[in-house]
């Protein structure tokens, strides 16, 4: 049915093609949520610094 080169052509296919969805899996689960919860976290430490400061002014 498939010539050896055909195989590989085909093997190397489905590879890529496996590594791009565990990695964009990954990414949509696991490094996205991680870096919005960061620059959340990081925009309430200024919002609480801003209002320190104006409560010290």
């Amino acid at each position: 049915m498939f010539d050896f080169d055909q195989y590989l052509g085909f093997l190397a296919f489905l590879t890529i093609l496996t590594i791009g969805f565990w990695l964009m899996i990954f990414l949509l689960t696991f490094v996205i949520p991680y870096w919005i919860g960061g620059s959340l976290i990081e925009r309430m430490k200024e919002i609480m610094e801003e209002k320190k400061a104006k409560r010290n002014a």
